[in-house]
């Protein structure tokens, strides 16, 4: 699976995702992005999954008609995310096109 990781996802957790590719906004240049570009830049790129943790973005887009998944970590907190690195990879190992999915953290 091909993902991007949102500003404010913790790129560690990209080395718990064996078998996926993982870029970051960052890294392609599409920091300064909207939510709305983003999501056009990711699927036009081809990418099947934004994982982010931009709680809103659910609100502030219509995510119906998205090819890619959607994944929101409700932390940017790397030692929290980091007790959950499994139960995450779990969650984006069965995120179909178009899913949205939230992973709470406590």
């Amino acid at each position: 699976m091909k993902i991007l990781f949102d500003q404010g996802t913790p790129v560690p957790l990209r080395a718990h995702l064996a078998g996926h590719t993982v870029d970051t906004a960052y890294e392609l240049g599409w920091s300064s992005f909207r939510n709305s570009q983003l999501l056009k830049a990711a699927e036009e790129a081809g990418y099947d999954l934004l994982v982010t943790t931009d709680q809103n973005l659910r609100y502030q887009q219509n995510l119906r008609e998205r090819k890619l998944a959607v994944l929101v970590l409700l932390s940017t907190s790397w030692p929290r995310v980091r007790v959950h690195v499994r139960a995450i990879a779990q969650v984006i190992d069965t995120m179909q096109p178009g899913d949205y999915a939230e992973f709470i953290i406590e």
